[in-house]
């Protein structure tokens, strides 16, 4: 599994599931549209720092978006 595409369909998922949109996300987190956009379709490689803020953003721990599908904790 490439981990871009990975992290992208994690946080689109647990985005959606938290009720946000792409345009409010981005509001909420200082982070461009295009780039939650290029991210959730795997087009954006996010450091671990970005990782961090994403899942900060979401409510999350930074490994949410990173479990394979069909795994849970």
């Amino acid at each position: 599994m490439d981990m871009r595409k990975l992290v992208g369909r994690n946080f689109a998922r647990i985005r959606k599931e938290k009720g946000f949109t792409q345009e409010r996300f981005s509001e909420v987190s200082g982070m461009s549209q295009q780039y939650v956009s290029d991210l959730e379709r795997g087009k954006r490689n996010p450091t671990v720092v970005t990782l961090f803020h994403l899942a900060e953003a979401l409510g999350v721990t930074p490994v949410d978006l990173l479990h394979p599908e069909g795994e849970a904790e």
